[in-house]
C-alpha cells in the first residue's frame, strides 16, 4: 500500500524515532508499504518517520547501471548505526519530505553501519560514495534531522524564503 510522505515543516519530521522491538508482521508489511511508496514517487531511500512511523526503520535502493531500482538490492534497515565514518565528499541530495529541493550536502566519503534485517538478523554493511550518501541522509531522519539542516546559514535563509513562497502558493 502506498503511504502518504510527510512533508516539511511538518513537525513529526523533527521527531526521535525510537528502535523496532517486535520483528514481525507489522514490521514486514511497514517495509512493504515504504517501498511501494518510495518507488511511486521515485526515491532511493526512505525512513519509516517520512510516512509518520516513528521507529527506526529505513530503506535504500539506488539504480543499477541500467537506471533500474531492483528489489533484489533493496536494503532494508531496522534500527541502523554508524560504527565508523571517514573521509569527505559532497554531494546534491533531494528529499521525498522536500519535494522540488536540491543542494549540495557535504558528508562522510565511507562509512559502516550495523543494522537489523526483517528478520531480526544482524548485519553489517560498508559503504562508500552514492550509497555511504543515501545511508547518512536516512540515519538522520530517524534522528529528526532533515538534509537541509546541514545547508550554510545563507542557503538555508534562501530555502526558508522560497520554500515559504511555495507554499503559500500550492495553497
Amino acid at each position: 500500500m502506498i503511504r502518504e510522505v510527510i512533508t516539511y515543516p511538518n513537525k513529526l519530521l523533527r521527531t526521535k524515532s525510537k528502535d523496532v522491538v517486535k520483528f514481525d508482521e507489522e514490521l514486514h508489511t511497514l517495509l512493504d508499504d515504504m517501498y511501494e511508496t518510495m518507488i511511486a514517487d521515485n526515491g532511493v531511500g526512505l525512513a519509516a518517520i517520512q510516512v509518520a512511523v516513528p521507529l527506526n526503520v529505513l530503506i535504500i535502493n539506488l539504480p543499477n547501471e541500467e537506471d533500474v531500482q531492483d528489489k533484489e538490492n533493496l536494503i532494508e534497515a531496522i534500527n541502523p548505526v554508524l560504527t565508523h565514518k571517514d573521509g569527505v565528499q559532497v554531494f546534491v541530495e533531494g528529499c521525498l519530505s522536500v519535494p522540488g529541493f536540491n543542494e549540495e550536502v557535504k558528508r562522510a566519503q565511507h562509512i559502516i553501519v550495523e543494522y537489523y534485517d526483517r528478520y531480526g538478523q544482524k548485519q553489517t554493511m560498508e559503504s562508500e560514495d552514492f550509497l555511504a550518501v543515501a545511508w547518512q541522509h536516512e540515519m538522520e531522519h530517524l534522528s529528526g534531522h532533515l538534509f537541509i539542516e546541514n545547508l550554510s546559514i545563507v542557503k538555508r535563509k534562501k530555502f526558508e524564503k522560497e520554500w515559504k513562497k511555495k507554499l503559500k502558493h500550492n495553497k
